[in-house]
């Protein structure tokens, strides 16, 4: 008796996608034969790509385990499996009926099975005189055979994309391992430089990967991780060799003192007015910023960056400059511009600049080159943050009104 190309299910609607699944298998190669239990390895190797649970997979080893040879073929009785409810149970560890059917339809959905339904739904085969099958009702393992190559394809990129993400997280937990590092050896050997913006942009980086993070997620905070590594590393190298050359020019002035005592003179400012202009250069490099803002006016001027706060709401200076650093991160404004900010302005005027920057992004084109000109007019002196504040305050309808 011969099963036509295309089978409905009993009880169940037909699909059009069932149909182009059921004639593509039935245009298979038919001398094909392909291991069993290589093409559920496959299948068990890329099962995300399918789109299958692992209940769907011990399912699936169990509905293969009726399939008397290890070789799928279209000889000996067709690709057609019949055990009962209850068999296929038995052999998937129990699962029950409900998850049962339920994962048959996913295996099912995923053109992996095809139903091959008698006209009453129940599994059984007619068989001939000598005990040969002539025709069987259950499932087909038919597209297995014939997607036997697409599978192994699928199971070489998922194995070619787990060893990326595997890569990927090796990569972000060295580079995380050399940042925590670089700040503390910096913190601890007394470096020059805002190391706690440094460490809170390191901690606001770790945050934004999720419990569960996709390969995308990783390599974003992996980007920017290495961002921060080379600037953390650019600014200790400077550093250095800037003290190297103070003591080669502390090794070159003794030996002048030693061969011409006279020069030292020369070395000193010659005039009051020339004295003056040093010691201003010197108040210049180590002035204090200026003193924040009361941070409940901040808030008041720049709701928006409460958004970008864990837990979405800010309590302390410490919860908007970790706000600020992610602000930062998304506005498009590099490591290197806002830790010059905060070099210049401290850090919570830098975290203050940043949220009025993002309360006027849609009209800033580039929040990056804005941030840089503040700072830039903030290290001369030109520019304070009280008015770019209480233009905000303005822009949001915050201001306190003024009494008659």
């Amino acid at each position: 008796m011969q099963i036509g190309r295309v089978t409905t299910p009993h009880g169940r609607a037909m699909t059009l996608a069932l149909v182009r699944g059921q004639l593509e298998t039935a245009d298979r190669d038919r001398g094909k034969k392909v291991s069993k239990w290589k093409v559920f390895n496959d299948i068990g190797e890329a099962k995300d790509m399918l789109g299958l649970q692992d209940r769907s997979i011990t399912l699936l080893q169990a509905l293969l385990s009726f399939y008397p040879s290890d070789e799928l073929s279209d000889e000996d009785g067709g690709l057609v499996v019949f055990p009962s409810n209850n068999q296929l149970s038995l052999r998937a560890h129990g699962i029950a009926g409900t998850t049962l059917r339920r994962h048959l339809s996913a295996l099912v959905d995923a053109g992996l099975i095809e139903r091959r339904d008698s006209p009453n739904g129940k599994r059984y085969a007619h068989r001939g005189r000598g005990g040969e099958i002539e025709a069987a009702f259950g499932f087909s393992l038919a597209p297995l055979l014939a997607r036997a190559a697409e599978i192994a394809n699928l199971a070489q990129q998922a194995a070619a994309e787990r060893l990326r993400f595997k890569r990927t997280k090796e990569a972000l937990s060295l580079c995380r391992r050399d940042v925590r590092k670089l700040i503390s050896a910096a913190m601890e050997e007394g470096a020059n430089g805002d190391w706690a913006t440094t460490e809170a942009m390191f901690i606001a980086l770790m945050a934004r990967l999720p419990r569960s993070p996709r390969r995308e997620d990783v390599e974003a905070v992996l980007e920017e991780m290495e961002l921060l590594r080379e600037e953390i590393i650019n600014q200790l190298e400077t550093q250095l060799k800037a003290e190297k050359k103070d003591a080669n020019d502390i090794h070159h002035g003794c030996h002048i003192q030693n061969s011409k005592p006279e020069s030292l003179r020369e070395l000193e400012p010659s005039s009051e007015e020339e004295q003056g202009e040093i010691l201003s250069q010197k108040t210049k490099r180590t002035a204090e910023p200026l003193k924040a803002f009361p941070l409940p006016l901040v808030l008041r001027a720049c709701p928006q960056i409460a958004d970008y706060a864990l837990g979405g709401r800010i309590e302390t200076w410490r919860d908007l400059m970790a706000a600020a650093v992610t602000v930062r991160s998304m506005l498009g404004v590099s490591p290197s511009a806002y830790q010059e900010a905060c070099e210049v302005m401290g850090p919570e005027n830098a975290a203050v600049a940043a949220a009025c920057i993002l309360e006027r992004a849609g009209h800033i084109n580039s929040p990056g080159g804005y941030l840089r000109d503040l700072t830039r007019k903030a290290a001369r002196g030109e520019f304070g943050l009280g008015p770019m504040l209480m233009a905000a305050l303005r822009a949001n309808g915050s201001g306190e009104k003024r009494s008659a």
